[in-house]
C-alpha cells in the first residue's frame, strides 16, 4: 500500500504570507498526486477563511507576533512560545510529514523549530527584499531557505540560500494587456493588502473628490480592510463618489484583469502579482514595516522601471490625484511600466520552491 505523502506549510499574519504558500501548494499537488497538505497557522479568522476556500486543512497553534508591540504584549507572546512549540510537536507526530515549509510570519517559527527538534526536514521561503525576524532566526536550523530577491541572501546569517523568486497563483500570468475595448473607462486598482490600510485608503478618497470636480474620476475597485471598509464607503457616500468598495477581494486576478493602474502598499506579493500581471503601480510603502522591508521592495520594482513611489508623509490627496492623471494621460508611459514590471516576473517560482522541497525531503530520505 504506498503512503501518502503528507506536506506542512506554516505561515501567516497576512495574506502575504499566505498566497505565496498557496501556489506553493499548487505545485505540490501537481508534483505529488494525491499527497496531503496541512496549513498551521495562529488565529485570525482572515487566515482560516482564506485557506478553507482553496480547499486547504487548517490546524492552529496558539502564537502571536512580536515585533512593533508593546512590552506587555510582547511579553504574553514570548510566555506563550512553549505552548505553541508543543502544540506543534504534537501536529508533527500526528501528521508525520515529508518536509515542513515556513513561509514567513509569527507561526512560522515554531513548526519549524519544532520540526527540527521531531528530526523532520524543513525549508523557510523568504517573501521581502529585507528577512523578517522570524526567517532570519530560523536560517541556522532549517535544511533550505528559499528568497525572493537576489539581494536578500546576503542579508541572511547562515543557511544554504537559494534564489527561487516568489510564488504566485498562475492565474496572474494569464492576464494580459487590456484590449482596445477593454481600456475604457480607466480603471484604477487600490490594494492596500489584505489587512487595508488607512492611510492609503484616506488619500485615495481625497484624490478621487480632487479628479471628480476635473470630470477625471477614473473608474476605481477599492479593497480597504475589514476595519476601514463601512468608514470609505460612507466617504465615497457623502462625496458623490463611485466605486465598487470591498473589504476583501478574493479573485485578485480577476481585478487585476480589468485595472490600467494599481495603487497601493509595497509587500511582496503584491510586488509579484504586480510582475505577473504586468500592471504599473503606484506604490506607498508601510512606513512602520519592519526593517523598512516595504520600502527595499518597492525600489526594487521602481527601479525596474514599473512602478512610481510615494512615501507615506508625502502622499496626500493632491499628490496621489497628480500622479493617477498623469498616468491615465499617458498611455505610452503605462505600457512600458507594465512591460517593465512583467520582466520581473518568475513564472518557475512555485516550481523551483517545490524542487527544493523535493530535495532536502530526498535528502533526508522522507521521499523516495
Amino acid at each position: 500500500m504506498t503512503r501518502t505523502v503528507t506536506f506542512m506549510i506554516s505561515g501567516g499574519g497576512t495574506g502575504g504570507h499566505l498566497f505565496p504558500g498557496i501556489a506553493v501548494c499548487r505545485e505540490l499537488e501537481v508534483r505529488f498526486p494525491g499527497c496531503r497538505i496541512l496549513f498551521v497557522i495562529g488565529h485570525r479568522r482572515m487566515e482560516s477563511e482564506i485557506l478553507r476556500r482553496h480547499g486547504y486543512e487548517v490546524r492552529r497553534i496558539t502564537v502571536e507576533g512580536i515585533k512593533g508591540k508593546g512590552w506587555g504584549k510582547k511579553l504574553a507572546a514570548v510566555l506563550r512560545l512553549p505552548s505553541s512549540l508543543l502544540q506543534a510537536r504534537r501536529l508533527i507526530a500526528g501528521a508525520s510529514p515529508a518536509c515542513v515549509i515556513g513561509m514567513g510570519g509569527y507561526s512560522s517559527g515554531p513548526v519549524c523549530v519544532a520540526a527540527r527538534l521531531s528530526g523532520v526536514p524543513s525549508l523557510i521561503h523568504e517573501q521581502n527584499s529585507f528577512p523578517g525576524l522570524t526567517n532570519r532566526l530560523l536560517c541556522r536550523i532549517v535544511d533550505r531557505v528559499c528568497v525572493s530577491f537576489e539581494e536578500s541572501a546576503g542579508r541572511f546569517p547562515g543557511g544554504k540560500i537559494v534564489v527561487t523568486g516568489n510564488p504566485v497563483r498562475g492565474e496572474f500570468f494569464e492576464i494580459g494587456e487590456k484590449t482596445s475595448r477593454e481600456k475604457k473607462p480607466f480603471t484604477v486598482l487600490v490594494v492596500g493588502g489584505s489587512l487595508g490600510a488607512g492611510a492609503v485608503n484616506e488619500a485615495v478618497v481625497d484624490a478621487l473628490v480632487l479628479l471628480s470636480g476635473k470630470g477625471a474620476a477614473p473608474a476605481v475597485i477599492h479593497q480597504t480592510g475589514a476595519a476601514d471598509c463601512e468608514r470609505i464607503r460612507e466617504r465615497y457616500r457623502t462625496e458623490g463618489l463611485r466605486g465598487e468598495v470591498h473589504p476583501f477581494i478574493d479573485d485578485m486576478p480577476e481585478v487585476y484583469r480589468r485595472a490600467d493602474l494599481v495603487v497601493g502598499r509595497a509587500g511582496a506579493t503584491t510586488i509579484f502579482e504586480l510582475a505577473a500581471a504586468g500592471r504599473p503601480a503606484i506604490l506607498v510603502p508601510y512606513p512602520f514595516a519592519a526593517d523598512q522591508h516595504q520600502t527595499a521592495n518597492a525600489e526594487s520594482l521602481a527601479a525596474a522601471g514599473g512602478a512610481e513611489i510615494i512615501m507615506q508623509q508625502d502622499l496626500d490627496g493632491p499628490s496621489l490625484a497628480s500622479a493617477i492623471e498623469k498616468l491615465a494621460g499617458s498611455p505610452g508611459i503605462l505600457r512600458r511600466m507594465g512591460a517593465a514590471a512583467r520582466a520581473m516576473a518568475r513564472p518557475g517560482a512555485a516550481a523551483a520552491v517545490v524542487d527544493q522541497i523535493a530535495a532536502v525531503a530526498g535528502e533526508r530520505g522522507t521521499i523516495s
